[in-house]
């Protein structure tokens, strides 16, 4: 298992999550963190929206996707950053209410994290993010968090940059989402 809290924080000094506090990084680069306190109420809401995904793998992957558009609303007005933008680019460098994906893949790997602590997890594990696209490629740079399904090996992008405030995060296997530009 690899060392995903020191490779998905390591360089940025966030602290990792527990079930009681998440550091979401907001601001481009994770330049700015918001402390975010998770209730009994908050993890019993998550515990009921990774209940639907009991049956399967592909279920549970979409309960993660459900559990991700509840987040991002639960953390928004605490960070500032509701009504943030699907796919922010330069144009938003210096927004504090907007995520790139260095941001993004830090937070979703929180929650995912999360997940993984509480036990809401049954048929993936949480993996480092992922990267693609180096300019020199001729692709933009781009980074989302991984899980990895306990029974084929599969990795999958559960990518929470691409969709826009409080919508379900974007879940697609990791070989096909390397291959996007």
């Amino acid at each position: 298992m690899p060392d995903v809290i020191g490779e998905a924080y390591g360089g940025y000094s966030v602290a990792p999550p527990t079930p009681s506090i998440v550091f979401v990084c907001h601001g481009f680069g994770c330049k700015y963190r918001a402390e975010v306190d998770l209730t009994a109420n908050d993890r019993a809401k998550l515990a009921q929206l990774l209940a639907a995904g009991r049956s399967s793998p592909a279920a549970e992957r979409k309960a993660v996707a459900t559990a991700g558009a509840w987040f991002d609303k639960r953390v928004g007005p605490v960070a500032g950053t509701e009504n943030h933008v699907a796919r922010a680019g330069a144009k938003y460098m210096y927004d504090v209410r907007q995520f790139d994906c260095i941001d993004s893949s830090r937070n979703t790997t929180s929650l995912l994290l999360v997940l993984d602590q509480l036990k809401l997890l049954r048929y993936h594990d949480v993996d480092v993010p992922e990267a693609r696209g180096f300019f020199l490629d001729g692709r933009p740079p781009h980074a989302t968090a991984v899980l990895v399904e306990k029974g084929s090996g599969t990795k999958w992008s559960i990518d929470s940059w691409t969709v826009g405030y409080g919508q379900n995060l974007e879940v697609m296997p990791l070989e096909r989402w390397k291959s996007l530009d």
